[in-house]
């Protein structure tokens, strides 16, 4: 049977989906898609899978895929990361008879998609994902998607999207930020992007970025004539979103807690869902977040959820008599709501990861009002010791590279300079426990036997290595 394509895809496989939950690495696990279904998700993303890992290794396969199976979990959609378009399309021949499409992902900003030339990283290299989106729609028997970020430029945008689709791209998911705006840069997504991209493709196109409610979904489907809404961030926090409610934080913890009982999952996949279902209470009640961070098993990690769930009931009776809900928050801690990451004040230092490292320096340097929260954390558990930054010690730098050298190189490098050095060059470095130079005289020797050798039984002789 043909394959279907654009929007008879979307209307016919995908059941024209609007509400969409996005692909989220450790987070979008079956048990939680299934509870994001129950309340009011038409379409679900495994998380973001690496192509190679899942070709090679069988073990990812089935603990990320071939073993997460349900019948309610449809339609559904595998992301992969990849850079090369035949370990690409290997990665999705294995996966494409547990999904209804495979994803491309070209939305992920995060350092190890940098270091790994993948997700975001690739967005400047056409040529690449021309031949990539390409041959997957050849050789697969179910569609290829795309998620992307955008360009500074709407027109650079536009064209991006116009080229994934001319390769064979049936769906763009675009994430309305480009891959700057991450962490304390994250700033608002532009449905403008969005907006100019639908108009410019003829393929269903889903919006990503800004939604933290069901009124936000609906306003982007209005503004931007898109055919669905993906969320991440406002999902995690609400897994009802899409329902419009805003339960109790406990009902959805222990209903979720059940599913992983039925599908289980990593306990640090429960345990991140955790830290973020109940974020508002645990600014509250902070005693009891160390207690989430050390459990052990799933038994405990629901232990303190049940005592989140009475420390809330407690505070509910007292706001019933007159008292002032607890917490800094536009809803009582114990409901679930969206988390508002604070815009960067004007003139107030960014975090301490945006921030260059001659800035930090100086910030270590400026006393006790500047510093980081760890180092606040370090001098309240240790109120006597001395937190002096000038006693740090100091460390000559690698002439290269600038980080610390070591200390008996030869070549006075760190030591990934010193191996390309000694391994370009032929020569030992003691200090780093390199010897090329050893190695190869090692190897010689052995291959040129001393001459008083040569002639006697079983030597072997240089010219065409035939025994004499």
């Amino acid at each position: 049977m043909a394959k279907l394509q654009g929007f008879e895809f979307w209307r016919r496989t995908l059941r024209g989906a609007r509400h969409v939950v996005a692909p989220m690495v450790d987070q979008s696990e079956l048990a939680w898609r299934l509870l994001s279904r129950r309340h009011g998700a038409h379409l679900c993303y495994t998380p973001m899978l690496h192509a190679q890992v899942f070709v090679r290794d069988a073990n990812y396969r089935r603990d990320n895929l071939y073993g997460a199976v349900s019948p309610e979990d449809r339609p559904l959609i595998v992301q992969f990361c990849a850079n090369d378009p035949d370990v690409f399309v290997q990665a999705a021949l294995l996966a494409q008879d547990h999904c209804d499409a495979i994803d491309l992902n070209l939305g992920c900003p995060q350092m190890i998609a940098k270091r790994g030339h993948y997700g975001a990283f690739l967005q400047e290299d056409w040529d690449l994902l021309q031949r990539m989106v390409l041959l997957a729609h050849e050789k697969l028997s179910v569609p290829v998607t795309c998620k992307i970020r955008v360009f500074p430029e709407i027109d650079k945008t536009v064209r991006y999207a116009q080229m994934l689709e001319k390769a064979g791209c049936q769906l763009l998911t675009v994430h309305g930020r480009t891959k700057e705006q991450k962490g304390p840069l994250t700033g608002t997504a532009s449905w403008e992007h969005i907006k100019a991209v639908r108009k410019a493709v003829a393929i269903p196109v889903f919006a990503n970025g800004n939604i933290q409610s069901l009124r936000d979904v609906e306003r982007c489907l209005q503004d931007t004539g898109v055919q669905g809404v993906m969320s991440a961030e406002g999902n995690l926090h609400n897994p009802a979103l899409f329902e419009g409610r805003s339960p109790a934080v406990w009902e959805l913890a222990e209903e979720y807690l059940e599913l992983v009982r039925q599908h289980p999952c990593p306990l640090s996949y429960v345990r991140a869902h955790l830290f973020k279902l109940w974020h508002h209470t645990l600014q509250v009640h902070r005693q009891l977040r160390e207690e989430l961070a050390k459990a052990k098993s799933l038994d405990g990690v629901a232990a303190v959820s049940r005592e989140l769930r009475l420390r809330c009931q407690e505070d509910m009776s007292r706001q019933d008599m007159g008292d002032r809900p607890a917490g800094d928050v536009s809803l009582s801690h114990w409901i679930c709501q969206p988390y508002f990451r604070p815009e960067p004040k004007e003139g107030s230092q960014p975090s301490r990861g945006a921030r260059s490292k001659r800035a930090l320096e100086e910030e270590e340097e400026g006393g006790p009002e500047v510093l980081s929260k760890n180092k606040q954390k370090k001098r309240l558990r240790n109120p006597h010791k001395t937190f002096d930054p000038s006693l740090k010690p100091k460390y000559a730098k690698c002439e290269q590279c600038g980080n610390p050298k070591g200390s008996k190189c030869v070549f006075e490098l760190c030591r990934a300079c010193c191996k390309k050095r000694a391994f370009r060059e032929t020569a030992d470095c003691p200090g780093h426990g390199l010897l090329f130079k050893t190695k190869l005289e090692k190897s010689l020797a052995w291959q040129e036997p001393p001459p008083a050798e040569m002639g006697k039984p079983g030597s072997l002789a240089m010219a065409g290595g035939a025994l004499v």
